[in-house]
């Protein structure tokens, strides 16, 4: 798989959890997602996006806010979640769609029955108006996801369940 092999390396011994975002296109707030999780500060997560009908580029903004959290960019594309149920792909801890359509679509097979949730966030890159408030619209779905994994990583991970992941959205 496509890089997947290069996250691990140089990162510390704790035990790391797989959380995988999932939204329609994979081109926002999925990507600002794995982007968030893989720049963690708790260092606990490997952040992967994925898309059910992933588009042909990752949005700039979300792009720019990625690089700007410390993440390669490189690593960012548009893929489809197809690609996460490949015998070599790499086993989920965690899938969280972030986006509504995802969360209402009929989702493929994920190896090792990993927690799931949903924290639906509105699409950034349907905002118009100026570069400056298209980015503020990026800004907030980040803010969201941030609060969210703070949570997360706080808790308990090795006995989290799906209903445990629902109801950080709740509380963020």
């Amino acid at each position: 798989m496509q890089n997947y092999q290069n996250r691990q390396k140089g990162k510390s011994p704790m035990k790391q959890y797989n959380i995988l975002f999932l939204c329609t296109h994979n081109s926002a707030r999925s990507v600002l997602g794995e982007a968030l999780a893989s720049t963690h500060p708790s260092g606990k997560f490997i952040g992967y996006s994925a898309g059910s009908t992933p588009g042909t580029s990752v949005n700039p903004i979300a792009a720019d806010i990625a690089e700007e959290l410390g993440m390669d960019r490189a690593l960012l594309r548009s893929k489809s979640w197809d690609e996460f149920g490949l015998a070599d792909s790499p086993k989920m801890d965690f899938i969280v769609t972030v986006c509504d359509n995802a969360a209402g679509e009929v989702c493929p097979f994920w190896p090792g029955q990993p927690a799931t949730a949903h924290w639906g966030f509105p699409d950034p890159s349907q905002v118009q108006g100026t570069d400056l408030e298209k980015k503020a619209a990026f800004n907030e779905v980040k803010n969201g996801l941030k609060r969210r994994l703070d949570i997360l990583a706080a808790m308990p991970l090795e006995k989290l369940d799906s209903m445990s992941l629902k109801e950080i959205h709740s509380k963020a």
